[in-house]
Order: C-alpha cells, then sequence, then structure tokens
C-alpha cells in the first residue's frame, strides 16, 4: 500500500481544479500564499495555465499586465482562493472585480466549508452558504458600479466614501471606495478603451461560483503539517474566557467537562470539519480517540459529521488522535535540542497583513466576544544579504533602478512622474548609506523553496534533527553541492562538526555565481538560516535558557519548593540587573545580560508548572510558602519599577506609559537635587532662617506630597496587577491536579531534564509509547459511529457487540495538537515509533500552528492571553 503523503495530496488537489483557473489572474490571500510556499505549488499553477498570481490583500490593476503564460488574448476570468470565511474576505473579492471590470467570470474557493460557514457564531450565511454568497456577491456588485457610474455623471459628487451605504447589511462587509482607489490608482481608466462601454450592465454578465477547497495546509514534510497562520481555522479563539481557560489561543483545561456542541468554541467546529475534509481528500476512513476536553468535542463533531456522510465508503482505515495542547505546556515553553526550533526563533517573521477585524469598521460582535487571535507567520526571513553582500556578489543598484524607471517611463507616461519622484527618494537612501537590497528586501530568503519538495528534501530531513546532527548534515550538502559545480574551496573542515565560519565560507563560494545561486538556492537558504540559529546573539540565549531551565528542573526535584522559588527569584533579579544596566552602557547589553526581564517571565512560568507537578498545592495559595512568594512578587514589582520598559506584557497594559512617566519624574528629580546640594555646598551664607516663609518652597513642598501620594497609588496598582500575575500562575500550578489526564503523573512532565530518559520526554513521546504498548490511557476517549453506538447498545444483548478498537492496530496514526506543535515533538513522535519495534506504523503528525518559546509567552502573558 503506497505511503500517505500530505504534500501529494494537497498538490492533487490543485490540478483537480485546474479548469477553473486556467487563463484565470489568480488571487491568494496570505493564508494561501503561505500554504501553497511550502506545498511547492507555485509550478504546478503555472503547468495549470494560469496567468499570474497576485495578492488579494495587495490587488491592483497592473495585476493584469503581468501574463505568465504570455496568452494573446484579455483576461477575462479571476479566481480567488482564501483560507478565511466569506464574509471576511468578501471586501477584497469585491475590490477585485470593481477593479478588473472586463471580468466575466469569478470562481472562489474557500478552505471553510459550507457547514462550518453555518456553524460559525454570529455567522451571515445560512446552511446553503455557498450559493447565498454567490447571489449576496452579485447583488452587492452591482450596487457598487451603478454608485460609482452615477458619481461619474456631471453634477455628481466624486466623494468615494459615500458610495456605499454603511446601513445596508453586506455592504457593512465591503471596502469604501476609498480603499479601492488606494490599492488600484489606475484602475478606473485602465479600461479606457475596453470592450465594455457602458458599465451599467457589467454585474449581467458576471458568473460568479463558490466551492470548498479544504487542501490548503502548511506541509513542513510530507507527515507534518500545521493550518496557515492567517486562516480562519488557526485563528479562532479555541476557548472562551473563564476560570478554566488560559489563553483564546490555547484549549481550556481538561476537567472532565467539555462542551457541549452547541457552546463549543469556534476554533473546534472549524478544526473538527478541516480534520473531517482532511481525510475525505485522502481517502481515509477514521477511527477517533481524543485526550483532554476540547478534543472530546472535536471527536463528537467528526464523529457526528462521519457518521452522516461516511455511510457505504470504501477507505483505507486510520486512527486519529485529538490532544489539548494544555496537557503539555512545558514542551513548548522550553528550548529542546532542535535545529528548527532555534531557527525560527532566531529568524525574523513576515509581518502580518492588516488585521480583518480591524479593517471591518462595523464587525458584529459574538455572544462570547471576540472570536480570532493573531498567530505569527510561518514565513520567515532569511538574511541572505548579510551574507551575500560581499564585493563579488554585489548588485548595481543603480543600473536596477534606471531599468525599473525605464519600465514605468514606457508603461504609462502621464503616471511616470510621481513614481520616478520615489526613484530619486529611492537613490537619496542609497547615497545615506541604506543598502537597497534591505529597502526591497531583495535578498531575503525562506524556507519555501520549491527544490524542498523535488529532489533532495532538505527541511523535511533536518526537522527531526538535533541542532549538532542538523549543522553537520547541512555542511555535508553545501559541500556535495560544491562538487556538482566544481567549484574549488580551501577550507579546512572537521568530519563531524560545523563551524559557523566552515559554513559561511562554503556558502559564500556555492554563490559566488548567479547561476550556481540559482540552483541551489534551496540548501543555501537552509545554510544561511542555520548560520543565523548559530550566530552568537541567539546561541547564546538559548543556552542560556536551556542552562535556567535544567536548574529549574534539578529544583523542582528536590524534597521542598525553597530551592525552586530562590531560583526563580535569582533568574528575576539578574535579569533585571542586566536590563538595566544595558541600558546605562548599551554598548555592552549583549554580553552583559543574556536574558531579558521577558525571559525571566518565561523561566517562571515553567518553574510554576514543574512546582505544581512536584509540589502539590492545596487550593489556589500556590505551590511555593507566602513568604517565598512575596519575595518573588517584590522582585518583579521592583524589576518593573526600575525599568517599565522592560516587558510590554497584557497585565501592565494602561500602566507602563504611567511608569515610564514617573521614572523620568524621580530620575529628573535627582537630577536636581544633586545639582542643588552642590549650590548649597560651595555658596554657604550666614542666613539661619534657610528658606522659612518663602512661598515658592512650599508650593515645592505641596507639589511633593502630590507626586508622593500619586507614587503610592500607582506602585499600589503596580502591586495589583503582579497580584493577578500570580493569580495566573496559581493556575498553571495547578495543570496536573485540574486536567483529568495528568492526575496519575505516568504523563507529566516532572524531573523533565532528569537523568531518566523517558521521564525527560515530552507528552506526545509518553503517549505514542504507551499506545503503541497497548497499555491504558487516563482519560483516553474513543468516539464509536452511530454505527458502533447500535451494536453496543441493541445487540450486545444477543452476543452480537463490537470490541472497541485499539488506536495500536492502526498501521497509520494521524495525531493532530490542538493548540500547536513544535519542532522537538516531531523528532519526539518519531523516536516513539522507532522505539515501539513497530516500523509498520506510518505517523502523520498535524498542529494549529508552529509553536516557539516566545509564542507561548505571547499566548500566556502577552496580547493574545486572558490574564
Amino acid at each position: 500500500m503506497a505511503l500517505v503523503d500530505v504534500t501529494r495530496s494537497c498538490l492533487d488537489s490543485i490540478r483537480q481544479i485546474s479548469e477553473h483557473i486556467e487563463g484565470s489572474i489568480l488571487y491568494l490571500d496570505a493564508g494561501s500564499t503561505e500554504s501553497f510556499q511550502f506545498m511547492g505549488a507555485f509550478p504546478v499553477l503555472l503547468d495549470a495555465g494560469v496567468r499570474t498570481v497576485c495578492s488579494l490583500e495587495n490587488m491592483c490593476s497592473l495585476d493584469q499586465v503581468v501574463d505568465l503564460n504570455s496568452s494573446s488574448y484579455p483576461a477575462t476570468k479571476v479566481v480567488v482562493i482564501t483560507t478565511r470565511l466569506l464574509s471576511d474576505a468578501h471586501r477584497y473579492i469585491l475590490r477585485c472585480l470593481s477593479t478588473h471590470q472586463g471580468v466575466r467570470r469569478c470562481s472562489v474557493f474557500t478552505s471553510i466549508s459550507e457547514i462550518a460557514h453555518s456553524a460559525y457564531p454570529d455567522s451571515p450565511l445560512g446552511p446553503d452558504a455557498f450559493r447565498e454568497y454567490e447571489s449576496l456577491l452579485i447583488q452587492d456588485y452591482k450596487e457598487l458600479e451603478k454608485k460609482v457610474t452615477k458619481s461619474k455623471r456631471p453634477g455628481s459628487s466624486n466623494k468615494r466614501e459615500n458610495l456605499i451605504s454603511e446601513e445596508e447589511g453586506w455592504s457593512q462587509l465591503t471596502s469604501s471606495e476609498e480603499d479601492i482607489d488606494h490599492a488600484s490608482p489606475s484602475g478606473r481608466n485602465f479600461f479606457k478603451d475596453n470592450l465594455i462601454e457602458d458599465t451599467e450592465d457589467v454585474w449581467e454578465k458576471l458568473v460568479v461560483s463558490v466551492h470548498h477547497f479544504p487542501m490548503i495546509l502548511c506541509p513542513f514534510s510530507p507527515r507534518v503539517f500545521v493550518l496557515p497562520s492567517e486562516g480562519s481555522i488557526a485563528e479562532a479563539y479555541l476557548s472562551v474566557e473563564h476560570e478554566d481557560a488560559l489563553s483564546p489561543g490555547l484549549p481550556p483545561l481538561s476537567t472532565g467537562s467539555p462542551f457541549d456542541r452547541d457552546d463549543a468554541p469556534p476554533g473546534a467546529t472549524l478544526t473538527a470539519n478541516f480534520l473531517y475534509h482532511l481525510a475525505t481528500e485522502m481517502d481515509l476512513k477514521l477511527e477517533i480517540f481524543s485526550l483532554g476536553d476540547l478534543s472530546k468535542t472535536v471527536g463528537k463533531i467528526l464523529t457526528d459529521m462521519s457518521s452522516l456522510y461516511d455511510v457505504g465508503r470504501r477507505k483505507r482505515s486510520a486512527g486519529l488522535l485529538l490532544v489539548d495542547r494544555t496537557l503539555d505546556l512545558v514542551t513548548p515553553c522550553c528550548h529542546g535540542d532542535s535545529l528548527v526550533d532555534r531557527m525560527f526563533s532566531s529568524l525574523p517573521r513576515r509581518e502580518r497583513t492588516k488585521s480583518y477585524a480591524q479593517i471591518r469598521g462595523s464587525e458584529a460582535k459574538l455572544k462570547n466576544g471576540p472570536s480570532s487571535l493573531q498567530r505569527a507567520p510561518l514565513d520567515v526571513h532569511i538574511p541572505l544579504a548579510k551574507v551575500l553582500s560581499e564585493e563579488d556578489c554585489k548588485m548595481d543598484n543603480f543600473r536596477l533602478l534606471e531599468s525599473i524607471e525605464a519600465f514605468l517611463c514606457g508603461w504609462e507616461s502621464s503616471n511616470s512622474t510621481s513614481q520616478i519622484v520615489d526613484l530619486v527618494t529611492l537613490r537619496n537612501k542609497i547615497h545615506n548609506e541604506k543598502n537597497l537590497l534591505s529597502e526591497m528586501e531583495l535578498l531575503s530568503g525562506s524556507f519555501v523553496s520549491t527544490e524542498n519538495f523535488h529532489g533532495t528534501p532538505y527541511f523535511e530531513t533536518i526537522l527531526d534533527r538535533r541542532t549538532k546532527d542538523g549543522a553537520v548534515l547541512v555542511k555535508k550538502w553545501l559541500q556535495e553541492a560544491i562538487h556538482r559545480e566544481n567549484i574549488t574551496v580551501n577550507v579546512k573542515t572537521r568530519p563531524g562538526y560545523a563551524t559557523k565560519s566552515e559554513l559561511q565560507s562554503l556558502i559564500k563560494a556555492l554563490a559566488k555565481s548567479q547561476s550556481s545561486l540559482l540552483r541551489n538556492k534551496a540548501i543555501i537558504q537552509l545554510a544561511v538560516a542555520t548560520l543565523a540559529a548559530m550566530d552568537e546573539s541567539n546561541s547564546v540565549r538559548w543556552d542560556a535558557f536551556v542552562s535556567s531551565e535544567k536548574i529549574l528542573s534539578v529544583s523542582a526535584g528536590d524534597t521542598t519548593s525553597q530551592s525552586l522559588a530562590a531560583e526563580i527569584g535569582d533568574l528575576i533579579n539578574k535579569s533585571a540587573f542586566a536590563g538595566l544596566h544595558g541600558q546605562k552602557n548599551r554598548k555592552l547589553g549583549a554580553s552583559v545580560g543574556v536574558l531579558s526581564f521577558q525571559d525571566a517571565l518565561l523561566l517562571m512560568i515553567t518553574g510554576y508548572i514543574l512546582a505544581g507537578e512536584n509540589f502539590p498545592t492545596s487550593g489556589s495559595d500556590g505551590p511555593f510558602s507566602w513568604q517565598a512568594e512575596q519575595l518573588l512578587k517584590d522582585s518583579i514589582v521592583d524589576s518593573i519599577l526600575e525599568n517599565p520598559g522592560v516587558a510590554r506584557l497584557k497585565f501592565l497594559n494602561g500602566l507602563t506609559e504611567d511608569l515610564e512617566n514617573n521614572l523620568n519624574r524621580l530620575k529628573s528629580e535627582e537630577n536636581k537635587e544633586a545639582s542643588s546640594d552642590k549650590l548649597q555646598l560651595d555658596d554657604l551664607d550666614d542666613d539661619q532662617w534657610g528658606t522659612w516663609g518663602d512661598e515658592d518652597a512650599d508650593n515645592v513642598d505641596d507639589t511633593k506630597d502630590k507626586d508622593s501620594y500619586g507614587d503610592m497609588q500607582l506602585k499600589l496598582e503596580l502591586r495589583d496587577r503582579v497580584d493577578n500575575l500570580f493569580k495566573f500562575l496559581h493556575k498553571l500550578s495547578s495543570l496536573k491536579q485540574k486536567n483529568i489526564p495528568l492526575r496519575d503523573g505516568s504523563m507529566s512532565s516532572e524531573s523533565s531534564f532528569g537523568g531518566d530518559p523517558y521521564a525527560s520526554k515530552g507528552l506526545l513521546y509518553k503517549l505514542l509509547s504507551k499506545i503503541l504498548s497497548k497499555n491504558d490511557v487516563p482519560g483516553l476517549e474513543y468516539h464509536s459511529s452511530t454505527v458502533g453506538r447500535l451494536f453496543k447498545s441493541g445487540f450486545g444483548r444477543f452476543g452480537l457487540g463490537q470490541a472497541k478498537p485499539n488506536l495500536a492496530d492502526q498501521n497509520l496514526i494521524l495525531v493532530f495538537v490542538i493548540g500547536g506543535i513544535n519542532g522537538l515533538e516531531v523528532r519526539e513522535a518519531q523516536e516513539a515509533i522507532s522505539d515501539s519495534g513497530r516500523p509498520d506504523v506510518e505517523l502523520i503528525l498535524g498542529g494549529t500552528t508552529l509553536l516557539t518559546p516566545d509564542d507561548m509567552l505571547d499566548l500566556l502573558l502577552g496580547s493574545s492571553s486572558y490574564i
């Protein structure tokens, strides 16, 4: 039987819609672009006959000019592929139609199914969502074109913002004409010689069709994937704010009370629909198991869908294991030995597109408040320019500027003036020693090269490698590429090691010629990413985290919690001192203090979770004594007062600016007092009365009293905020007690850095090891289908009951972690399969997103938290 390949399934699904996209201008939203880059879909799109591929959020009328397939006829077809709800993408789709008025057919493909659209809270679409949207889009387009035509008549107002009524239902979801003009400044006169003379009947000739396209995901390898970071599924809330919730981006604690289907958070419904259609596209029949309350809710929704739509279909059997991320928060918070995790933590990410929730001017409020959060983009910027910007690799900036200028002049002379001015401005920036490469990001690479899945699967191979092994493997690939290119390199290398200087020399040699650079760009980009992870500023910080986490784990193994509390306090004080010293002496900032105050807070989160697992708490008092915890609170308060800007976290919202102003005032007063004391010592007089009776001095004293009162109020407010922070930490320390599957201790993370190899592993390794050895897993629930429940309840009395399936009996296991995964878990999951002695088992690992320790800090204490 053929091996399951997620990447190949995604590419096959694109080929299946080739009839729709042939000859079209294809628009991808941010989530689809991210997905198609990782799966290497752009060559497939070109093979299917796509004229050009453009960004949906950044569309303009010039998109029609580009024609990658050299078609001789004007474009009459637009295709939009989106990872969002139709109501969210509506304004951009309408903008496309308004700009490209020669379009006769518009096809919209969304990764959200009709069922998910109708089940989403406060969705404007019903059960027949796609057909409803087709008519609504044509209706809004008709109204928009009529208003545009009317505004062009003599004597009519040309104010674009008045063209769309904000009082009409779906018109609230559309963009204003001001936005359309901003996106396409020449959009209105682009078709002045078009075949369409009367724009009033454009909408009558438009044919709109909406389709479901579920295979939009980000495959890191054929068997590891996550969801697009800017798609509706990844951004949907996984929990509503209540006492057992930690963050909207994480499932709630598993207290044994799963959600009813009607009360399930939006993320549960969308995730269940995605997994169902993923299995359908891959022709799999799922036996569903779940661990965690939210996973049980998703499993029930999946089971109900399978019972309704999968009757009589013959498919390959597979086991689906759903796991709540909150059952193991230590693994994603810690800095494990994974080269991929180091890369994603070290490299800058692409900036997110403007939030859909922010763009919509009058978004309807959901019953439980907002329902989406912002995930960190998966697309990284690999700093190729730093390595390739030597003299022999520099580009001729001014020749490039002249070429762009000539193109613009030839394109449209009437509009080239302002654009030439922009080029002059850009040239001035170059004279001011700002590199054109950094301005235009021409040499910013990523992991999304198509060679990742053709030829040598570079990224797939290092996905489960440790840092040292991965770096050595990258060096080996560079040497093989240099050998193929017949390049002579005089670099001394040691077998079994990879240093930064060795990699840098090999990269420069391989990229010396443009032809070699293009042929080997995949391995070059991966090698530069490895260099970034090995850079001192990143590697020293990562290693400091690893050392601190080991110390916390060893302290958690003591008989009392006193040493662990002392270690946490020491980390906070050292980071605060380093931050303060770094401000005074910025030249030494990187070397003096490796870990920042926010880093110390992340370590404190890890320490509290370990303390809760090793030292049982009584109620909400926390794992430490009152005295030890009070010292921790005082340390945090003092750290924030001394350097308020060091922690931009949610629990300080609305207070940071006041703290900074107060600190600046105190510093200025200290400087004034120091200068006045010096004057008094230098200019002593014989006046024994001093300033007695001086009204100005009395006013100064009153001002000081008011400032002292305000200072005291500010400190009290800060202490209240810190108290709330520690209440949240108490909730984290109670994970083992509140999460029912962790209560027996067999899968908790205590002593995770100790000598026991099994204890040092994360939840996924322990869970898969238990399942494959057919041991009982506390809290693991099997979701039987309607037919299975009928056999169990009705026919069981006649001896015809079905035995409960065992996940270990499946040769194909799909594990999906609701909330996200990291690179370390990919390696540990593969190790669990190898150690089980079951080479026949195929494992597919997926998650909501890829998590780094910084992402976890944002989810727990940052803008995406409930604190």
